[in-house]
C-alpha cells in the first residue's frame, strides 16, 4: 500500500475544497462530502462504542461494520464506484434477527438510555439515520450505489436491536416512554 499519508496536511483545502477519489474538487459542504464525512462520524460513534466492554459477537460484529463503513466512505468519495456487496446487507440482516429473537416483544416506543454501551448505540443510530438522509440527497443528483443506501438502512434497524440487547445482557430494561408523563 505504500506511504499514503506520509503528509497529513497539503494547503490544498484551503481554498474551501477537497479532493474527491477520482481526483476531482469540490466543495467541502458539497452534498457527496456531507455523505461521505457522515458515514466517517458515524465510523467515529461506533468507534467510541467500541471503548465499552461488550460481548464478544457485538465487538466482533461492530469492527466488521467499521471496515464496512470504510467502504461505504469509498464508494460516496468516487464518483460512480461501488465497494458494498448485497451480501453484506444480507448479513446485517442475519445478525438483526439473530438478535431480536432473544428480545421480547416491543409493545411500546422506548427511549435512548439504559446503560452507556445502550446509549451509544443509539446515538450511532441516528447518526446512521442522518449518514441515510445524506446519501439519498446525494442519490437525487448523482449515482449512488443503491447497495450504500440499503446498507445504512438496515445498519439504523440493526443498531436499534443491538442497544436493545446490549441493556438486555447487562440486565437493564429498556426505557420506555410515557406519553404525556409530564402534562
Amino acid at each position: 500500500m505504500g506511504h499514503r499519508l506520509s503528509k497529513i496536511y497539503t494547503r490544498t483545502g484551503d481554498d474551501g475544497t477537497t479532493g474527491l477519489g477520482d481526483g476531482s474538487r469540490v466543495p467541502k459542504d458539497h452534498v457527496r462530502v456531507e455523505a461521505f464525512g457522515t458515514a466517517d462520524e458515524l465510523n467515529c460513534v461506533i468507534g467510541l462504542l467500541l471503548s465499552e466492554s461488550l460481548p464478544e459477537g457485538i465487538r466482533a460484529t461492530l469492527t466488521d461494520i467499521q471496515h464496512d463503513l470504510f467502504d461505504l466512505g469509498g464508494e460516496l468519495c468516487v464518483p460512480g464506484h461501488g465497494m458494498l456487496s448485497e451480501a453484506r446487507i444480507t448479513g446485517l440482516e442475519n445478525i438483526l434477527d439473530e438478535l431480536n429473537a432473544d428480545l421480547p416483544m416491543l409493545k411500546e416506543f422506548i427511549l435512548p438510555g439504559g446503560t452507556r454501551a445502550a446509549a451509544y448505540a443509539h446515538l450511532a443510530r441516528t447518526v446512521c439515520r442522518r449518514a441515510e438522509r445524506r446519501t439519498l440527497t446525494l442519490a437525487r443528483n448523482e449515482t449512488v450505489p443503491p447497495t450504500s443506501i440499503k446498507y445504512l438502512n438496515r445498519l439504523s434497524d440493526l443498531l436499534f436491536v443491538m442497544a436493545r440487547a446490549l441493556n438486555r445482557s447487562a440486565g437493564e430494561p429498556d426505557v420506555l416512554w410515557q406519553p404525556r408523563k409530564n402534562a
